[in-house]
């Protein structure tokens, strides 16, 4: 089981990327859980994932997340602002394996 966290200002624009990149998983035959929230809650929903991809309008977050993320030792990146402005949940998808190492 995959577990991918997404984390945008509000946790409601990343909605539909999740439901997107659920069904390219779920098209791969990729167990994930994939969820979104908002950026207050990323430190502490960061001790379950594996990954935790940042949206790019956060991008000036990544310093503050990457604390957290090497204490709980999970790799972060931000999420390219072409396949989220496109709702390309297979591109994420692919970031996301990409950065847990599969």
């Amino acid at each position: 089981m995959k577990r991918i966290l997404l984390a945008c200002s509000a946790g409601m624009s990343t909605s539909l990327l999740v439901s997107k990149m659920e069904e390219a998983a779920k098209a791969k035959g990729i167990d994930a859980e994939i969820w979104a929230v908002a950026q207050d809650k990323a430190p502490e929903e960061m001790k379950r994932a594996d990954v935790l991809l940042i949206g790019p309008q956060m991008r000036f977050m990544k310093k503050k997340f990457a604390v957290t993320a090497e204490e709980v030792g999970i790799p972060l990146d931000v999420i390219d602002p072409v396949a989220y402005g496109r709702i390309d949940g297979q591109a994420v998808l692919d970031k996301a394996l990409k950065l847990i190492g599969d």
